[in-house]
Parts: structure tokens; C-alpha cells; sequence
């Protein structure tokens, strides 16, 4: 008999496939059902339907279903980092020796991997800490660069926060902003986005896939009516990057954010790609070596890049067979909810239109975070993970039309690679459950019970 050594991400990755036993409860282990019509991506070893999760080391732990807010590293991913943490510790922008070199080589070939996924030239890649620093340098480099002719910016109200807060700083300095409004199901007016649209507009900003409603602009139509104005567009692609299909190219997109710890990569690192042709120009927020162009100075960790690029390798060689799993699950879980009376799904109803993955329910006559606190064995989340502790209704959905009711009984529920059909079930009908059992204590719900028309009623003041 042979035996094999196994390194420990080797080990960690054949538990989260599901090839290690476990004692844990069958809500968390149990795999999910095999669809005939979904393929498992060509060249994988082991096959995505045997996902489950890994308790031996945390003990039980709840279901994940908060992907929107960050993703679970993909073991493969952790494969390809590991070197890094020993042996190839180089200095990427170290030109005089090998262990530079080596560095340096590993740090293009993810370029070159981060670049595929929205056809881009690898040059036009530079790295990042993440979505949020991205934001940041693009939106105030370029409106700082340009300031001298062009000094008005456009972008929507239901935008992440640091885009938001990014342009309410350029506002404290100067410049003017326009937030353009949303319908009742988050998408922009080209219209509005026509009209709003002056000679001094520098820049647009649109969010691809809403954080919370998992809502899809038309990037397309927003591309090219920020060409033929001969303005910059940017998106914020940190929930749409190797989940929808973006082409730079194809959708005139002048600069864009990415996150690498929304695809399964590692947490701080991210990029902006930013166009040469014809060529963006921004005033770089961080001096020092020079490095990224001079746009991002700063020594990069090789682990963070080559896991980034890793996983960008993956969610394109995958993403077909992601989107149908996700989908699947995702429109289970959809009618599941809404067959509980009085729920509400948010976003858009049109598939093209909206991303999978994402699914934002408001649960009328109870408190979001009521149900957060009576879900404790589900991991969900009332908005983005940015401002989660904040007890102000969402933002986003106040910019749909929601009241403050509906807006404070929201739970976005995220769906990803590794979620499996036994956990939705689960979720289901922990949510009938627990959704019923808060109502019951509701006076208000008593009071819709009994036929009562609560917008009838004059509540008295204190």
C-alpha cells in the first residue's frame, strides 16, 4: 500500500469538497443534490456538487449566506499562495536578482489572469488594496486631474459608501455632484443620465451589480453615452467581476474597481483598470516608489497578488458552471420566500437585469434585525456589511421607494460556490418558522389579521 503526504491546504480543500467525514448536523454537511444539466468546469479534480462544510477545526458553526459581504477563500487559491509565505518571498520591484525576478514573474502572470476575465491589456491592470482604495483613487484622481476644466460629476443614489462619500469629499472641495435617482426596482434612467450631462462633466460613476439588490445597470448603454460625450465612465465592479459578463471594450468602460475577496481570493487586495486608449489620466493619491505606473506606489505582497490572480483564473474557467449552481439556488430560495404571505423580493424581475446570487426580501410587520437575532444559526445580513452597524433603514432601498417599515425588514440573503441545496432548504424553512413565530407576537400583525387596513389608522404622537 502506498501513502501520500498531504500538505494542509491539500487537506483543507478535500473537507470543504466534502471527501472528509464529520459528526457535524446534516444542515451543515449535507451536500447538494446533482443536477444532470450542470457540468463541473473542465479540468477540476474534484467536482463543485460535493461542497460541504469543514467543522472539525471551528465546531459548528452557521450557514454562510453573506457571499455579498465577503467570499470564503477557494483552497486552490490558498495552493497557489502558500509558496510565497517561504520561498518565493522576493521583492516583486527588486531588479537586481533572482528572488525579484521570480516575484516580479509571478506578479504579471496574475496581471495577466485579472486582466482576461473583462478583456482588458494586462498594462492597464493596477493593484490595489481593494474596492474601497479603488474608488477613492480613481474618482478623486481623475476629478483632481481634470479639475482645471471639468469639475461636475455624476453618479446614482444608491451607490456603495465610499463612492458616495468620495464624491460628497470632491463636493467639500469644489465640485459638483449629481446623484441620479433609481425606479422602484434600482435601475438608473438613461435619460436622466443623458440630461444630467454638461461640458463640465469630468466623470459618471455607476455601480455594475448593486451590493445589497444585487440589481445590473446597463453598462452598455451607460458606456456609450458617456463616449459619445466624451466622458470618463467608471463602475464599481467589486459584486459583478467574474459573475456577469463585462467587456471593457465592448462597453466603453474608461476605469472600473475590483475586489479579490468577492471571487473567492484573498482579503486586501483589489486592482483598477484603468484605459490607455484613449488614456485616462488621474493624480495619484499615494506617493513614494513609483510603483503601479506611479499611480499606486507601495511594495505589493506577492501571496495577496498570485491568490487574486488565482482566483480570477478560476472564476473565469468556472463561471458557467458558477452561474448555473447559483441560479439554481437562488430561484429556489426565491419562491420558497416569497410563498410566506406579505414578503416582498427587492431588485429587478428581469433576468438580465439582476444578479442571482443576490436575494433582498423585506418581511412585512417584523424587524430585520429581530429576524437576524432569531436566525443565529444562519449567517445573513439587513444591508451591506459596510455600514451593517448602523440601525438606519437602508439607504438603498429608501432610493427605490421602500418606507422605512419595509426598508428596516429587509435580509439580503447571498448565494455562492460553495452553498449547497440541503442549506437552502434549510434556510427556508427556518425562515417560515421564525418569520411566523415574530409575527405572532406582532400587534400589528394581529391587527392585519382581524382585516384591519393599518395606512387607515392615525397613530396618536408622544
Amino acid at each position: 500500500m502506498m501513502f501520500r503526504t498531504l500538505s494542509r491546504a491539500q487537506v483543507a480543500r478535500w473537507s470543504v469538497r466534502g471527501l472528509a467525514s464529520a459528526s457535524s448536523p446534516a444542515k451543515a454537511t449535507a451536500t447538494a443534490a446533482i443536477d444532470p444539466s450542470v457540468k463541473p468546469p473542465a479540468g477540476s479534480s474534484l467536482s463543485l456538487k460535493n461542497a460541504s462544510r469543514d467543522e472539525s477545526k471551528y465546531g459548528s458553526r452557521p450557514i454562510y449566506l453573506d457571499v455579498q459581504a465577503t467570499t470564503p477563500m477557494d483552497p486552490r487559491v490558498l495552493d497557489k499562495m502558500l509558496p510565497f509565505f517561504t520561498g518565493l518571498y522576493g521583492n516583486p520591484h527588486s531588479s537586481t536578482h533572482a528572488y525579484g525576478w521570480e516575484a516580479d514573474k509571478e506578479v504579471e502572470k496574475a496581471r495577466e489572469h485579472v486582466a482576461k476575465v473583462i478583456n482588458a491589456d494586462p498594462k492597464e491592470i493596477i493593484f490595489t488594496s481593494g474596492a474601497t482604495e479603488t474608488n477613492n483613487m480613481v474618482i478623486k484622481g481623475v476629478a483632481r486631474f481634470y479639475r482645471k476644466t471639468k469639475n461636475h460629476i455624476i453618479t446614482t443614489q444608491t451607490e456603495h459608501k465610499c463612492v458616495l462619500d468620495s464624491c460628497r469629499y470632491l463636493q467639500d472641495n469644489g465640485f459638483e455632484v449629481t446623484y441620479l435617482p433609481v425606479d422602484s426596482h434600482g435601475l438608473i434612467n438613461l435619460d436622466d443620465l443623458k440630461a444630467a450631462i454638461r461640458k463640465e462633466t469630468v466623470l459618471v460613476s455607476v455601480m455594475a451589480v448593486n451590493n445589497e439588490i444585487g440589481v445590473i445597470q446597463p453598462l452598455k448603454e451607460i458606456g456609450q453615452i458617456c463616449r459619445a460625450n466624451k466622458v470618463f465612465f467608471h463602475t464599481d465592479a467589486a459584486q459583478a467581476y467574474g459573475k456577469i459578463d463585462i467587456d471593457v471594450n465592448e462597453m466603453n468602460i474608461d476605469v472600473m474597481s475590483i475586489s479579490s475577496h468577492k471571487i473567492y481570493g484573498p482579503k486586501g487586495m483589489g486592482a483598477a483598470y484603468i484605459r490607455r486608449r484613449p488614456r485616462v489620466r488621474l493624480e495619484a493619491l499615494i506617493s513614494g516608489g513609483g510603483q503601479e505606473r506611479g499611480l499606486r506606489s507601495g511594495t505589493l505582497a506577492p501571496a495577496l497578488v498570485a491568490g487574486f490572480g488565482e482566483a480570477a483564473r478560476l472564476v473565469k474557467q468556472e463561471k458557467d458552471y458558477d452561474t448555473a449552481h447559483i441560479t439554481r439556488l437562488s430561484n429556489k430560495l426565491k419562491n420558497g420566500l416569497l410563498a410566506i404571505p406579505h414578503t416582498q423580493f427587492n431588485g429587478s424581475d428581469q433576468t438580465d437585469s439582476q444578479y442571482p446570487g443576490c436575494v433582498n426580501v423585506s418581511f412585512a410587520y417584523i424587524e430585520g434585525e429581530s429576524l437576524l437575532m432569531a436566525l443565529k444559526d444562519i449567517a445573513l445580513s439587513s444591508g451591506s456589511a459596510c455600514t451593517s452597524a448602523s440601525l438606519e433603514p437602508s439607504y438603498v432601498l429608501h432610493a427605490l421607494g421602500a418606507d422605512d417599515a419595509l426598508a428596516h425588514s429587509s435580509i439580503r440573503f447571498g448565494i455562492g460556490r460553495f452553498t449547497t441545496e440541503a442549506e437552502i432548504d434549510y434556510v427556508i424553512e427556518a425562515i417560515t418558522q421564525r418569520v411566523g413565530f415574530l409575527r405572532e407576537m406582532s400587534p400589528l400583525w394581529e391587527m392585519v389579521q382581524e382585516g384591519i387596513d393599518l395606512d387607515t389608522i392615525e397613530w396618536s404622537g408622544h
